[in-house]
């Protein structure tokens, strides 16, 4: 796993970008609320520390994806 934090998080949309020291430099993970572990109403908020399973696939401008998302 992965660990980084969360750059931004658009909860009205569901989704946002977390940064890592694993990802290239200026690059950032896609995250989706689809992907944070959890039940109910799941979100994410600026700085929050997490890990994640990253998967190089275009997301929109994004180059990464976070999957299996789990705040620390």
């Amino acid at each position: 796993m992965t660990q980084g934090f969360v750059k931004f998080w658009k909860a009205e949309k569901g989704w946002g970008a977390i940064s890592s020291p694993a990802l290239p430099p200026g690059r950032d993970a896609f995250g989706h609320f689809s992907e944070v572990v959890g039940t109910g109403y799941r979100v994410l908020e600026e700085g929050d520390e997490v890990e994640f399973d990253l998967v190089k696939q275009k997301q929109d401008s994004f180059d990464y994806v976070a999957v299996n998302i789990r705040k620390l």
